[in-house]
């Protein structure tokens, strides 16, 4: 059963309730609130996500409110609470939205330490996954949305999943999360595509979320193999560039870029050389989107993985 299945009545009311239990990806969370914009985000950006089933495991227990008190009515704010504690600061109640998507990449990033969790986006092709570790305003994101318009699957905006076990990829598809000027260049370069509005003068500027795909939602259960570790780094101007670097100058980057390596320890780091041995690796600057996707369609696996 999807969440489309509901009405917005239906939708709000669970919300209000017991909870919406939603999957994405191997997690699955209980999210409460009475907040008119939340439940304008799940129903739009969440409208083909599963609802979890009665007896599934709930991974993070989230309720989105309002303070007590005079916050409530005088420039209203909005508290995250994690199984019943507040977590971070208050945020201005119009950015509640973007603050559940925040909160729900703190809730893994945190604690699911079954994973190799590296801050970069994900996204896969003919089986083969493409890592972008990148820090903000590199173009990380509007390079990651306009890949899954032109046959990449997302598999991630914001945390690559490397399976502790096998090393395999684990999708965790949730919407593309964009800043500033992106927004308007994704918004040009896929029209068809769904936006939630615009949220202004947060701690990142102004945001939106780009819905994800269907077909990478529905394909959550699908893992991938590395293929390449690619830094990307947009700059004005700049020439379409795709260089090698070393599998020992890749290793230390992606392990700065890393939530838990170093609490993981020997299994970290076995994780990750895993990951490099078998990935290409380059350094990559771009200021055209065109071109860019182009240099990404014409990629080659590692030739041992084909």
């Amino acid at each position: 059963m999807k969440i489309s299945t509901l009405s917005p009545a239906q939708l709000r009311q669970r919300l209000q309730d017991a909870g919406l239990c939603i999957r994405t990806g191997p997690f699955v969370t209980r999210l409460q609130t009475s907040l008119e914009a939340v439940a304008e985000g799940i129903g739009l950006m969440y409208a083909d996500y599963p609802l979890a089933e009665d007896a599934d495991f709930v991974d993070f227990h989230i309720r989105l409110a309002l303070p007590n008190g005079f916050r409530r009515w005088l420039r209203p704010q909005v508290l995250f609470l994690f199984d019943g504690t507040r977590t971070f600061k208050p945020l201005p109640a119009d950015q509640a939205f973007p603050m559940l998507e925040w909160g729900l990449n703190w809730c893994v990033s945190s604690h699911a330490h079954s994973y190799l969790i590296i801050h970069a986006a994900v996204l896969e092709r003919h089986g083969h996954a493409v890592i972008l570790p990148a820090p903000p305003g590199s173009g990380k994101s509007t390079l990651c949305a306009a890949l899954t318009r032109n046959g990449w699957r997302l598999l991630s905006d914001e945390l690559t999943l490397i399976r502790l076990t096998d090393g395999a990829i684990v999708p965790l598809p949730r919407p593309v999360s964009l800043k500033n000027a992106s927004i308007d260049i994704m918004r040009s370069h896929a029209p068809d595509a769904v936006f939630s509005r615009k949220v202004s003068d947060t701690m990142k500027g102004t945001v939106a979320h780009m819905k994800a795909p269907a077909d990478s939602i529905i394909r959550a259960n699908e893992c991938a193999r590395p293929g390449w570790v690619i830094f990307p780094r947009y700059e004005a101007g700049a020439g379409t560039s795709l260089t090698e670097v070393s599998k020992a100058r890749a290793f230390m980057r992606v392990a700065d870029n890393a939530f838990n390596y170093s609490l993981l320890g020997e299994r970290g780091f076995a994780s990750l050389a895993g990951l490099i041995d078998a990935s290409h690796c380059h350094d990559f600057t771009y200021s055209k989107l065109e071109e860019a996707l182009d240099v990404f369609n014409n990629l080659r696996p590692p030739a041992r993985l084909t």
